[in-house]
């Protein structure tokens, strides 16, 4: 019964418990170290450059890389993040002692509406305004109650926060130290022929590094112009909502105009008329035109994905995995394509001989 047969797939099981188990004891620390494989991916041609100025000193070169990547990323993210939580907490205390109503807001708004259009709408099973802006203003307070009466969630959070950078760092350093090796090693552990190993591999490199880059910087922008237009407008919590609409911008073609367009139908509604008319014009020119012009360049281009499937893969990324998902559905809808495309090509027959030469004629 010991049979080689039977040793191979006694084997292969155990492979795939061990891989499964291990995957599973991992999971804890997923966003950890897909953005640890993330950002060494990014900073690899940093750490090339470094490098090639202290050869033979890769420890160092590593070393130098993370703080790099401390300094330019995690401090401003962490400084930003503490100025924007600030901003949230004085947002919902206002709220909380009624300085901000949005049910007021709403009705000023539908008092300047026409009378036909109250009318229909008030008619209509469809659209409730008034409804929705309760519920807001209900979101709202609960928020403002859990923000309150849960202050050691909020700390075990930071100490998770805290230990899952630690880790994105930590294995970060590895990742560039020893990343040649590393890929090296699962080319040669991965059953596929080396030509469609080394496709996929530089595919899968090329969209993380498109993506990220790409929906940070159109994020970013997006999030700059938007808060300073409110900013300029005398808007409260100019910093919140440019962070808001940063993150919302990671929605192809909708995203930040969730933020500033009810704003602007707001200042025109109560009056407001040139600031509403500014804010609208710089919303459809800069905020806008920076997401219609930029993510086809930085997203599309690299990735080769046509425009609708950033934009569902996105979606569907970022509701399954959260915000991490940004990265992780185009990166699964390119590897896809990438795979069917390798698929296609080997099922194709191969060309046919050329025709024999005609016999030479006797003498």
């Amino acid at each position: 019964m010991n049979t080689p047969v039977l040793q191979r797939a006694v084997f292969l099981a155990l492979l795939a418990g061990v891989t499964a188990a291990f995957v599973w004891v991992l999971s804890p620390f997923f966003g950890a170290v897909m953005w640890a494989v993330v950002m060494a991916l990014l900073f690899d041609s940093t750490f090339r450059a470094l490098l090639r100025r202290l050869p033979g000193r890769c420890n160092l070169a590593a070393l130098l890389t993370l703080l790099i990547v401390v300094l330019m990323v995690v401090l401003p993210m962490v400084l930003f993040s503490v100025a924007a939580a600030n901003e949230v907490s004085a947002l919902i205390a206002r709220v909380s002692a009624g300085d901000i109503n949005y049910r007021a807001y709403a009705g000023q708004v539908m008092a300047a509406l026409p009378r036909w259009l109250t009318d229909s709408m008030a008619h209509s099973e469809l659209i409730d305004i008034q409804g929705m802006v309760e519920k807001l203003s209900d979101a709202m307070l609960s928020g403002g109650r859990a923000v309150t009466s849960q202050a050691l969630s909020i700390g075990q959070n930071a100490l998770m926060f805290l230990v899952n950078l630690t880790v994105m760092l930590y294995l970060m350093f590895f990742l560039l130290r020893d990343g040649e090796r590393l890929t090296g090693l699962l080319r040669r552990a991965v059953p596929l022929e080396r030509a469609q190993t080394d496709f996929l591999a530089s595919k899968f490199a090329t969209v993380v590094r498109a993506t990220v880059k790409g929906n940070v910087l159109v994020a970013l922008a997006q999030g700059a112009l938007g808060g300073l237009a409110f900013w300029v407008l005398d808007i409260r919590g100019a910093m919140l909502w440019g962070a808001v609409m940063a993150f919302l911008s990671l929605l192809p073609a909708v995203g930040a105009s969730l933020i500033w367009a009810p704003v602007a139908i707001y200042l025109l509604a109560t009056g407001s008329v040139w600031q509403g008319v500014a804010l609208t014009v710089w919303g459809v020119l800069a905020v806008g035109m920076i997401d219609n012009l930029l993510r086809p360049i930085l997203v599309g281009k690299d990735t080769k994905l046509p425009d609708y499937v950033v934009l569902l893969s996105t979606l569907g990324g970022m509701s399954l995995f959260g915000i991490s998902g940004f990265v992780i559905g185009p990166t699964i809808a390119a590897m896809f394509m990438a795979a069917w495309a390798l698929f296609a090509r080997d099922e194709e027959p191969p060309p046919a001989p050329p025709p024999a030469p005609p016999p030479a004629p006797a003498d």
